[in-house]
């Protein structure tokens, strides 16, 4: 997945805003020679109403607004983001259980406020776990 630095410190801010709950988002953009690129990342609410500090939802409703959006710019949804305060960028069997195969799902470790580390995540189609995916960092044109 290659992702700009400017969607990068979006995702990062959000994380340490949210902070000490778990923040989530949506990545639009396009997949090029099998390589998803990023060009927007979309704020969402975590609407989970407890264990938000470990947990985050995102609606059906969101998930329409955010595939809305992207095909009024003409991209594609292609992930969640969220952050896991105090904890591993690795995702959790909670995670797994909300997952879909086709999404990429960076996750952002936040340790006491500030983020860290960052990785990224897709589900196998068989559901058993996931494969990490590598984060590219676009080259200057």
């Amino acid at each position: 997945m290659q992702l700009p630095p400017e969607a990068e410190a979006a995702i990062r801010a959000h994380a340490r805003e949210e902070y000490p709950h778990e923040c989530c988002g949506a990545l639009l953009g396009r997949e090029e020679e099998e390589v998803r690129v990023v060009e927007q990342v979309i704020r969402l609410a975590n609407e989970r109403t407890d264990e938000r500090e470990r947990r985050f939802y995102v609606s059906p409703q969101q998930v329409l607004m955010a595939e809305r959006q992207a095909r009024k710019a003409g991209l594609l949804l292609l992930g969640f983001y969220h952050s896991h305060p105090d904890q591993p960028p690795i995702p959790s069997a909670y995670d797994r259980e909300h997952a879909l195969p086709f999404y990429s799902y960076p996750i952002v470790s936040v340790k006491q406020g500030e983020p860290t580390e960052l990785r990224s995540w897709r589900l196998r189609e068989d559901r058993s776990g996931y494969e990490e995916e590598a984060i590219l960092t676009p080259r200057a044109e």
